[in-house]
């Protein structure tokens, strides 16, 4: 029997409680105390208002959705919680100065005693990067660049990086992270482009698509690739999001949601993340839904 880690999205969460987004906190708590392994958070710095180009489907959000900022908000949580992972699904890097990224990386990872795992992508509106001063075009050559630059950073002291987008020559960056680094997975298409480089770059990554007999594929090449780069593949760690089911009468089923679970670990999946905002309807079913998907996690192997 696989083993995995579960972990929930905590996107939208604070509607179910009147808006407020320090409920976070008490939920964190709770779904650690629970057996969650891992807490994931989305990203928009700004949003445009042309969601219809949003390439999958139809995006879940207006425009002025408060779109909490990843890096603050794991701060507050990792001072409220003990034990849990801290991650994003995803944090747009090229959006940030990789320098910086990598000294709140660091950062946050020895405040929170080794907990943070970054999920990294270059989103998909444009709008963000201009309204940021940067290009869209070259946003995957960017992010790339930017692991490399963060993970020299934390391990070399001088460090030394020359790249197109990033380029420091003997500086110091410190506190180091815990683990002498910090585990960066990717957000991105698993293309037969992208393949080399999150193998050379990355550590993990999260698929866009729900289906394992979608992602499935592309986890088993990402494998290849890993062997290609001299790397061991089950260095590679995959966090996948349930696949939501319905019942009879168009209700959110969680059991049969849960219950896909064997079917993404034969597919490759490691990490597994479910939406609370998705089955949960008001805050006093939050208890219950942590508790069946903890029983889920031991019933499958987690």
């Amino acid at each position: 029997m696989s083993t995995f880690k579960l972990c929930m999205g905590i996107y939208g969460i604070e509607q179910l409680y009147g808006g407020d987004p320090r409920s976070l906190g008490p939920v964190a708590q709770e779904a650690e105390k629970a057996g969650f392994d891992q807490l994931v958070i989305t990203d928009h710095v700004v949003m445009g208002e042309r969601l219809d180009r949003y390439p999958y489907g139809e995006f879940m959000t207006p425009p002025d959705h408060p779109w909490l900022e990843p890096m603050v908000t794991l701060s507050v949580l990792a001072g409220q919680t003990e034990r849990i992972e801290l991650s994003q699904g995803i944090l747009i890097g090229p959006l940030r100065s990789a320098v910086l990224l990598a000294k709140q990386a660091a950062t946050l990872d020895v405040l929170s005693g080794g907990r943070l795992v970054l999920g990294l992508g270059t989103g998909w509106q444009e709008e963000e990067y201009l309204a940021s001063g940067l290009p869209f075009r070259g946003r995957r050559r960017a992010l790339f660049e930017q692991i490399q630059a963060m993970k020299t950073l934390w391990r070399d002291a001088p460090a030394r990086f020359e790249g197109e987008t990033v380029r420091f020559a003997d500086v110091y960056s410190r506190p180091a992270p815990v683990r002498g680094s910090i585990p960066c997975w990717v957000g991105l298409a698993a293309s037969e482009t992208n393949r080399p480089r999150i193998a050379e770059a990355a550590d993990g990554w999260i698929p866009i698509e729900q289906d394992p007999a979608v992602y499935g594929p592309n986890i088993q090449a990402l494998r290849q690739a890993f062997e290609q780069a001299g790397r061991d593949p089950d260095e590679l760690s995959v966090r996948a999001m349930v696949q939501t089911r319905v019942d009879g009468d168009g209700n959110m089923d969680l059991e049969a949601s849960l219950a896909t679970i064997p079917e993404m670990l034969e597919a490759g999946a490691t990490h597994i993340e479910i939406l609370p905002i998705v089955f949960v309807r008001e805050p006093g079913q939050m208890s219950e839904f942590l508790e069946r998907c903890v029983e889920a996690k031991q019933r499958y192997g987690g």
